[in-house]
């Protein structure tokens, strides 16, 4: 089996590529390597600048995604598309695709499940973290060669521990979530998700509400956000780490349920119904028999 250990730098919101690094891998040894910055055509935030170094002027004579899109088609072509956090990169490339019409997709795999299963005992498994723990290099953090090429070190020790070959082919199986899944959400918490109509909790790793929901199936709407192409659902599932439920019995009282949580705990993504609602009320002046509306 062949394998594009892959990892990009984007824009931040705009979610646009600012450069690209793919190393093609055997198994054994990388038998080929793509890496480029790409000008996004857009403008790249301070804060991204601070993270990775990339600024417009680095990229102002860097080809756009156009002009290197053949060479990604062509690299990952029959391969396993593999990332620490794979659907971050495999979503951001799908994208600039997208936009010039053609569809991509791969089969794939993510490094922060797999440490996970084959690498167990880590307190955290962000790549910088996990290759400090596992004394692997890491030269260029937040740049994609650097993060990419300390990618495949860490997946070739994946490779060679006893379990590998039946995990691989686990998370490969068509029908396993693995891949879908946010990094760091055990699949049990998903599996124990009912069917049933009710509320959901999106936490994170602290145990914080970071988003509430409603359902009339709570695993299938629960599975919805998985596969969101948005930035905003990539960022929440980027950040879950459990989930929990409640289950109300009819889609009605799931309303009123979610209403209460989301004022309850004001979750960072849900924009809608968090602000107090404004009440008023009405009264018949007797002469008139006139109505009037007064707000509080």
């Amino acid at each position: 089996m062949i394998y594009t250990i892959i990892d990009v730098e984007t824009t931040g919101k705009s979610n646009r590529l600012t450069e690209i690094s793919i190393f093609k891998f055997d198994g054994d040894t990388v038998i080929d390597e793509f890496t480029s910055l790409i000008n996004p055509i857009t403008f790249i935030p301070a804060h991204i600048v601070a993270l990775t170094g990339i600024d417009n002027n680095l990229v102002a004579d860097a080809p756009l995604f156009e002009d290197i899109a053949q060479q990604i088609l062509d690299i990952t072509e029959d391969t396993v598309f593999v990332a620490h956090n794979v659907n971050f990169d495999y979503n951001a490339i799908g994208g600039e695709f997208k936009k010039l019409g053609i569809e991509f997709n791969r089969k794939k795999l993510c490094t922060v499940r797999l440490s996970r299963r084959l690498l167990p005992g880590h307190r955290s498994y962000s790549l910088g973290k996990l290759c400090k723990d596992l004394n692997i290099d890491l030269v260029g953090r937040h740049r994609a060669r650097g993060d990419a090429e300390a990618t495949v070190k860490l997946f070739q020790l994946m490779l060679e521990q006893p379990e590998a070959d039946a995990v691989f082919k686990e998370f490969l199986n068509k029908n396993s979530r693995e891949a879908t899944l946010p990094p760091n959400l055990p699949k049990e918490t998903f599996e124990a998700l009912p069917t049933t109509a009710g509320i959901y909790y999106f936490k994170n790793k602290k145990g914080k509400v970071i988003y509430v929901g409603k359902a009339i199936n709570i695993k299938k709407r629960v599975l919805s956000h998985f596969y969101s192409k948005t930035k905003k659902a990539q960022d929440m599932v980027r950040e879950t780490g459990d989930i929990d439920f409640e289950t109300s019995g009819s889609e009605l009282i799931a309303l009123l349920m979610e209403d209460a949580a989301i004022k309850h705990h004001f979750p960072i993504h849900n924009k809608v119904a968090k602000r107090a609602p404004q009440a008023f009320f009405y009264c018949i002046l007797p002469r008139s028999k006139r109505y009037y509306t007064f707000s509080q």
